[in-house]
C-alpha cells in the first residue's frame, strides 16, 4: 500500500469517527431503522463475478451492517430480504438465497453477539411461499432467541406490503360481520395490530441502496411518515460511514408528521 492510499484510510476513519461522535451526541436518535438491501445482481454483473457470490458477499454485508446497529444502540432493525415479487426470479438463483437464508438464520442464532445483545430475531412475510428448511431455519433463529428483548432485528422473507394488508382487511371483514367488531371501531391502532409487525414501531428512517428510488412494496402502511434515504451504493459495497451519512442526514430533518 503505497502513501498516498495509507493516507486516505487514516482520513477516511478520521471522517467515520466524526461521524459516529456526531450521530451519537445528536438529541435525536434512530429507534427503529429499516434498509432496503439492494443492488446484489448489479454488483456481480459490475464485478464479474457469479450471481451467487454476489449475493454471498451481500449476506455477509448484512452481518457487519447488524454490528453497526447494535454499535449504535438502534433497538428496532428491519430488512427487506426477498419480496414476493423476487420469487419470480429463476429457479437457480432462488435456491442460491434459499440456501444462503438457511445458513444465515443457523449463524445468527449460534452468534454469541446475539446472545451477549439480547437480540430476539424475528421473521416476517408468507412463510408458506418458502421451503421448509428454511422454515425450519426461521423456527430455529426465533426459538433461541424468543426471549430476548433489548433489541429485535427483523427479516422480511417472502414479504409483501399489500399482501400484508389484505390479510389485515380480512381479518377485520371477518370480525365485522361475525358481530365482533363494530364499524366505528375500526381505526388505525386496529389495522396496525392485524399487521405482521403488529408489535414493533413504525420506521423512522428508511434507506434504499443501489440508487434506486422507491419502496417497492416495503412497509407501505408503516412507513407514512418515515424519512427515506436513497443512496447509489449497491448493498454490498454499503460502508459504515454511508450508514452514519443516512443517520446524520435523518437527524438533520425536521420531523413533522404531516403536520
Amino acid at each position: 500500500m503505497g502513501i498516498s492510499e495509507r493516507m486516505g484510510d487514516v482520513l477516511g476513519h478520521a471522517v467515520e469517527a466524526k461521524l459516529f461522535r456526531e450521530v451519537q451526541e445528536h438529541p435525536l436518535q434512530v429507534n427503529h431503522l429499516a434498509i432496503i438491501m439492494d443492488g446484489n445482481r448489479r454488483f456481480a454483473w459490475k464485478s464479474k463475478i457469479a450471481t451467487g457470490i454476489g449475493h454471498r458477499i451481500g449476506k455477509e454485508k448484512l452481518e457487519r451492517v447488524l454490528d453497526w446497529v447494535l454499535e449504535l444502540n438502534i433497538p428496532w432493525f428491519t430488512v427487506y430480504a426477498l419480496s414476493t415479487e423476487n420469487l419470480q426470479r429463476p429457479q437457480n438463483e432462488l435456491e442460491v438465497l434459499f440456501k444462503l437464508y438457511d445458513e444465515g438464520l443457523r449463524d445468527i442464532a449460534d452468534d454469541p453477539r446475539i446472545h451477549e445483545n439480547k437480540v430476539r430475531v424475528h421473521i416476517i412475510g408468507r412463510r408458506e411461499l418458502l421451503p421448509k428448511y428454511v422454515n425450519d431455519a426461521i423456527d430455529y433463529a426465533e426459538a433461541k432467541t424468543k426471549d430476548y428483548a433489548d433489541f429485535c432485528f427483523t427479516v422480511c422473507l417472502a414479504y409483501g406490503s399489500r399482501e400484508e394488508m389484505i390479510t389485515a382487511i380480512q381479518s377485520i371483514a371477518k370480525d365485522h360481520a361475525s358481530g365482533d367488531l363494530g364499524l366505528d371501531e375500526i381505526n388505525q391502532k386496529v389495522v396496525s395490530e392485524r399487521l405482521y409487525t403488529a408489535d414493533m414501531p413504525d420506521p423512522d428512517l428508511v434507506i434504499r441502496t443501489s440508487g434506486e428510488e422507491r419502496i417497492s412494496n416495503f412497509l407501505l402502511w408503516q412507513m407514512a411518515y418515515s424519512e427515506l434515504y436513497f443512496t447509489d451504493v449497491f448493498w454490498p459495497s454499503f460502508q459504515k460511514k454511508d450508514l452514519l451519512k443516512a443517520i446524520r442526514t435523518y437527524q438533520d430533518r425536521g420531523r413533522r408528521f404531516g403536520e
